[in-house]
């Protein structure tokens, strides 16, 4: 009876001895001392001054260009989202982003495959083989399934999955981001070649004064009535009018490749017709900072993905502390022979679970979880970057376009008086109570304020158009995206705002 228990005790200490020895390769293979978390925390819109109860602006439309009411910029823009290389290489890094989110999955999912070998081996004779199978020369064959599944108790496949799901949002994000920019870079050199176009046209028209001008003072010299000095003032200001329309016509030629560069085609922007301000209509935008401003642009999507993408691969690295559990099988046939490889007797399988402990790995564990760490803690960054510069944006569109209608008011209120006194010059020459000279001068005075009043009618157009990128250009999340979303500060979409 002793002896029985004492051969029972014998058998058991090998089975203490294994569990001993996994418990404490479990208790080493968890130790993440020395790896400190995280540091960067994500801004809330409280701390950047979008309180719940600010003023809602008016969501701004996915073809919000067509507001303008100008054929030639709908048919440009259309062109670019079609054409544009940089909206095809945005899209390429999505289909790879999204690949890499497939290549993620399939590891969460078990392998099975398949192995058909048929070889002609000879056997050593002075090896493990006896005779008569040392030193023969046989067929071997072997047709099997082997299949492989890793039991992932720890979650780190799963982490891995939801990081390249973060990353292929982001990478939807991004595309989004950049059609947008895109739209409004066309829309912006479009009003830039309507500006130069009509600065053109005053250009000329100065011209043509100076002329007037100097054919005046010509006469009033041969007169004896001006001295040489009014006449050599006169004429050294037509090749200064002509510099101006040299250089307009060159800001003109650079302007039309840049927006065939921007279409996709470098020379379908030679023929566009040369717009015109007066005919493009004006859009009407808000003048306050939106409540829901983060939920509207595409480029803070991205950064709240990479954000949560960065927490899920820190979420990997830290399972990567933990075994590893895999579960393996194969059936099949092996023979010596080929003419057997099928027959009874040849049939072979094996099924069981096999486990990996990173007991010792120098370091290599805590390494990378320091680095997928530092990772989030970029993210982070990236992102309340992102959100402060989209603030920045709007606040600074938002107080241009507040000037600009200030100073299109004064500048209204200055070309009306030129006008007024060219009109009082005007009426004076006619009546023979004054020169034509006069009747020139005023004019200088008119020609400014055009020239004025085109520049500030570009610039409101090209304001509301940056001001429509800041507030997202018409972005909207797809609707996995909002689901994943946390609602912070009422109607702010804010993903990922409290640290995982």
């Amino acid at each position: 009876m002793k002896n029985n228990k004492a051969r029972r005790t014998e058998s058991l200490r090998p089975l203490k001895l294994g569990a001993l020895v996994l418990a404490l390769g479990l208790g080493a293979c968890a130790d993440m001392s020395g790896v400190a978390p995280a540091q960067s925390k994500m801004r809330d819109p409280a701390s950047l001054g979008l309180a719940a109860d600010t003023a809602q602006a008016p969501a701004v439309s996915a073809d919000w260009w067509r507001e303008f009411g100008d054929a030639e910029l709908d048919r440009l823009i259309a062109q670019a989202l079609t054409s544009s290389p940089s909206l095809g290489l945005a899209q390429a890094r999505l289909a790879r982003a999204q690949a890499m989110a497939g290549m993620a999955k399939a590891a969460t999912l078990p392998q099975v495959g398949g192995e058909l070998e048929l070889n002609r081996q000879k056997f050593p004779g002075n090896f493990i083989y006896p005779p008569p199978l040392g030193g023969s020369v046989n067929n071997i064959g072997t047709a099997q399934l082997n299949a492989s599944w890793e039991l992932d108790f720890f979650g780190k496949n799963r982490a891995a999955l939801d990081a390249a799901i973060g990353s292929a949002r982001a990478a939807e994000a991004d595309a989004q981001a950049a059609r947008v920019l895109l739209a409004t870079q066309v829309a912006r050199s479009y009003f830039q070649l309507a500006r130069l176009n009509d600065q053109l046209t005053v250009a000329q028209r100065t011209l043509a004064q100076r002329q007037e001008t100097l054919d005046i003072v010509r006469d009033r010299f041969s007169a004896g009535l001006d001295t040489k000095l009014e006449l050599r003032e006169s004429e050294g200001s037509l090749p200064d009018a002509r510099q101006q329309i040299e250089a307009l016509r060159e800001q003109i030629v650079l302007t039309r490749n840049a927006l065939g560069a921007l279409v996709g085609e470098p020379n379908a922007a030679q023929t566009v017709a040369l717009p015109s301000l007066e005919v493009i209509k004006k859009v009407a935008m808000s003048q306050t900072i939106p409540a829901d401003l983060l939920g509207r642009r595409a480029d803070i999507a991205a950064a709240r993905w990479r954000v949560e993408a960065s927490l899920r691969d820190v979420d990997s690295a830290k399972a990567r502390f933990y075994p590893n559990i895999n579960l393996a099988a194969f059936a099949g046939f092996n023979s010596l022979g080929f003419g057997k490889l099928f027959q009874s007797g040849s049939e072979q399988w094996n099924v069981g679970p096999a486990l990996t402990l990173p007991i010792f790995e120098g370091g290599r564990l805590r390494a990378n979880l320091r680095g997928k760490t530092a990772d989030e803690d970029a993210a982070v960054e990236s992102y309340n970057a992102a959100v402060i510069n989209a603030v920045r944006d709007v606040a600074d569109d938002v107080a241009s376009s507040k000037s600009i209608v200030v100073q299109r008011g004064e500048q209204h209120a200055a070309q009306a008086a030129a006008e007024s006194a060219y009109q009082i010059a005007l009426e004076r020459y006619k009546a023979g109570l004054g020169n034509y000279l006069n009747v020139l001068t005023a004019e200088t005075s008119v020609l400014k304020q055009r020239r004025l009043a085109v520049d500030l009618d570009a610039r409101a157009l090209d304001t509301q158009v940056a001001l429509i990128g800041a507030l997202g250009g018409g972005y909207h999340a797809p609707a996995q995206a909002r689901a994943s979303s946390a609602t912070a500060s009422g109607a702010v979409a804010f993903a990922g705002n409290e640290k995982k």
